[in-house]
């Protein structure tokens, strides 16, 4: 069933016309937005967009679509929306997320108020551990829920494809419930969801003083189990302090490779890591970024990774931001996501993440748009159907009650979408309790 919100003439053919600023992305440079490139939106002024059957028929100026013979023979079975004064980018590809959870981590909160740092709170029992118990006693169904409310809420701000982890059941039985929920609530979802099996995030309690069992849990359980019930389209692991090390990661990677799944990963969060290793398994993406070592950034701009930037959580773990110039310039392939989870980035947010991005890293706003939308298409592989404006790409678009594009990572903490359409379907703004 469509999300609350969704209208029921969704799958009548959609136009949207007179639209302000309409940002295609289209490119004639194959692969990810790097260097210069990756400010060139590719603007149509006073233009339309033609959507059918869940893809984009055609792009242009208005007075030209309105013209066109099709329209005319068709025009009462077209649904039209004028947008006028208003901004039409792709919809957001929010390429890192982390939506399977039961409550949020309010003592975690309060403790890093005081001045505990993320390390601390994690060594005494808190962090991604604390969410556990409550994920494991948690019924499917209700994961689902708590999902699909977030989906909602991520469309909410313009977001239309999420990537959606496991990562707090750390078992077999719990992250393929994970893993589960994901696909119950995506079904429910008229945007498109990506999967990931993040059952290495980190050791749980009970394996604390044997990692690498965990290590093997993973590898000969979780990821088996998994791939052989067609539930994950990727799998992740955290490498970092307080998580798993190189070695352990890249037989994580390993497992996953040898049963046909590709691999991203969380690293250079806490402190710097040697991405060769990581390269080798050809990540869809390295996450984080915060701690580049200057001898990664070539092999990193040679490769088709993309490295993820998600400054929400340097924002609400007051870390400092990853130096997203530095890796622009170097011609890295960069994209933004929320990174939404209960511990350190309880956002759904994609325009306050764009925020963040132009005013503590420097990105400038077409560069904020082009990462969170067409490179974050890249980050899950879904770049030859999502992330730019153009005919035969899906129909996702997101609509705001701007007059210029900028405005939508200007004001902060705001949301200005008017309304989106996943996959053909319109879905209305809407309030959420």
């Amino acid at each position: 069933m469509p999300a609350k919100g969704a209208s029921k003439k969704s799958h009548r053919p959609i136009l949207l016309a007179n639209i302000a600023q309409l940002l295609t992305l289209r490119s004639s440079i194959p692969g990810p937005r790097r260097g210069p490139h990756l400010a060139d939106l590719a603007i149509i002024e006073d233009a339309a967009v033609l959507c059918q059957a869940g893809k984009i028929v055609s792009v242009g100026k208005t007075k030209d679509a309105l013209r066109d013979p099709w329209y005319r023979r068709n025009k009462r079975a077209i649904h039209e929306i004028d947008c006028s004064g208003m901004v039409v980018l792709p919809g957001f590809v929010d390429s890192h997320t982390h939506p399977v959870f039961a409550a949020p981590r309010l003592v975690d909160f309060e403790e890093r108020a005081a001045g505990a740092t993320y390390q601390e709170i994690a060594q005494a029992g808190g962090g991604i551990r604390s969410s556990v118990a409550a994920v494991r006693k948690a019924t499917r169904a209700a994961l689902a829920g708590r999902v699909l409310a977030a989906l909602n809420e991520m469309a909410s701000y313009g977001t239309t494809t999420v990537e959606a982890k496991s990562g707090y059941g750390l078992d077999t039985k719990s992250e393929i419930k994970s893993l589960e929920a994901i696909r119950d609530a995506a079904a429910q979802w008229p945007g498109t969801v990506v999967p990931t099996l993040l059952g290495a995030h980190v050791v749980p309690q009970e394996f604390k003083d044997a990692p690498d069992a965990y290590v093997r849990e993973v590898c000969e359980r979780m990821i088996p189990r998994a791939a052989k019930k067609k539930l994950a389209q990727f799998v992740d692991v955290f490498c970092d302090q307080g998580a798993f090390t190189a070695v352990q990661s890249a037989k994580v990677l390993a497992a996953a490779e040898q049963h046909g799944l590709p691999v991203r990963a969380h690293v250079c969060q806490l402190s710097t890591a040697d991405l060769k290793p990581f390269l080798k398994f050809h990540p869809a993406s390295l996450d984080h970024m915060d701690h580049v070592q200057d001898a990664d950034l070539i092999p990193l701009a040679q490769a088709d990774t993309i490295a993820g930037l998600v400054p929400g959580a340097n924002y609400f773990l007051g870390h400092s931001y990853p130096d997203a110039r530095r890796l622009i310039s170097a011609g890295v392939a960069v994209a933004l996501a929320t990174d939404y989870n209960p511990g350190s980035s309880p956002t759904p947010s994609m325009p306050f993440i764009l925020s963040l991005a132009c005013t503590q890293m420097k990105m400038s706003s077409a560069e904020a748009i082009s990462a969170s939308t067409i490179n974050g298409a890249h980050a899950l592989r879904l770049h030859a159907t999502k992330g730019s404006i153009e005919p035969g790409k899906d129909a996702d678009l997101a609509v705001f009650q701007v007059q210029d594009y900028r405005e939508i990572p200007y004001w902060f903490a705001a949301n200005h979408c008017a309304f989106t359409v996943m996959n053909g379907m319109l879905v209305r703004q809407q309030s959420f309790d």
